[in-house]
């Protein structure tokens, strides 16, 4: 019988054509409905309906594989996933199980795709611009003041790859003041951020108190790898600490954000308001109160929301891509492209 592949999250339906000249050698089935295995039945819904199957395809980090999803899977074989990482998964359970896992190598040439993203949702958000487009189709005209970025400071929540591209574009195309957070952040480390971005020494500032970095920021854009430790790291306190006329833009993870106290701080008002991209669960349930509340209304702050596109671009083809020849390679007895365990 042929090798059974379950395809998930491929929400816009894009990775079929990559797969059509394997479909004589394996059987593909296509579910495009996430589930989130960090609910209990959910996470039972996810195991019955991959049991049968003996490769999975994963779309980067959309549905995680935690030891006890992947110990409820006897016929698993092969797991394949876009990207070059997926911290999601658990490859050194499946390395002890001799489950091969396979990522993608290709890496977007010039400007990440979430840093153009996150400039979008800056510059979005400080000149109202999804806000007014809305209210000229509705007849009406200017509704208020958008914010100068000259001259004001943007925080960066990590100071990695992405963080220091955006900060990079911060200095030399807006004339914005950059300050940096992170755990382990220290101002040499910073500096050295800026001169391999081809900034002077100092362009990034590294701040060593992490409410004081939100207390001064005008616009904080959040950069963090998710993971245990981190999950939540901006929270009440931090939310607390920002100015009322600050913006919040998270094109990273979700729950890097505690969502219940950001949505108390912007249904009250708090900050000016935030710019999000991604969220926990995903897709957003259609009763979430991200879709049914009357943002930037009654003295709520104004929210914008895109559906985690940051990281979905065209690239997304060429992943695909790669992830069709991995296929056709373990299927070949070959060694695979890119080996993650």
């Amino acid at each position: 019988m042929a090798p059974k592949v379950a395809v998930l999250d491929d929400y816009q339906n894009i990775s079929p054509r990559h797969f059509e000249h394997l479909t004589s050698r394996v059987e593909f089935s296509y579910f495009p409905d996430t589930l989130n295995p960090r609910l209990a039945d959910q996470q039972q819904q996810l195991i019955e309906r991959l049991r049968p199957f003996d490769i999975i395809i994963s779309q980067r980090e959309r549905t995680p594989f935690s030891k006890d999803t992947l110990s409820a899977l006897p016929n698993l074989k092969l797991l394949l996933t876009t990207g070059t990482r997926n911290l999601a998964i658990d490859s050194q359970y499946c390395a002890e199980r001799g489950i091969p896992v396979g990522g993608t190598q290709t890496r977007p040439a010039g400007l990440n795709s979430t840093v153009q993203h996150t400039w979008a949702l800056i510059l979005n958000a400080a000149r109202h611009v999804a806000r007014d487009d809305a209210a000229i189709k509705r007849g009406e005209w200017q509704g208020s003041l958008g914010m100068t970025l000259a001259g004001k400071t943007l925080g960066l929540l990590g100071l990695g790859k992405l963080g220091a591209q955006v900060g990079r574009i911060a200095v030399q195309g807006f004339g914005l003041e950059v300050i940096a957070w992170s755990t382990n952040l220290t101002q040499e480390k910073a500096d050295e951020q800026a001169k391999a971005m081809g900034l002077p020494a100092g362009s990034f500032r590294a701040v060593s108190d992490k409410l004081a970095f939100f207390r001064a920021a005008d616009v904080v854009s959040v950069h963090s790898v998710l993971s245990e430790r981190s999950r939540g790291i901006v929270g009440r306190d931090e939310l607390a600490a920002m100015k009322q006329t600050a913006l919040l833009v998270n094109t990273s993870r979700g729950p890097l954000v505690d969502e219940a106290a950001l949505l108390e701080t912007l249904n009250s008002g708090a900050i000016a308001g935030a710019a999000l991209d991604v969220f926990e669960p995903e897709p957003l349930p259609a009763d979430s109160p991200w879709r049914t509340t009357a943002w930037g209304t009654d003295g709520r702050s104004e929210v914008l929301l895109t559906p985690h596109t940051g990281y979905a671009d065209e690239q997304i083809h060429g992943w695909y891509q790669e992830v069709a020849d991995n296929l056709e390679r373990w299927l070949n007895g070959q060694e695979m492209t890119v080996r993650l365990n």
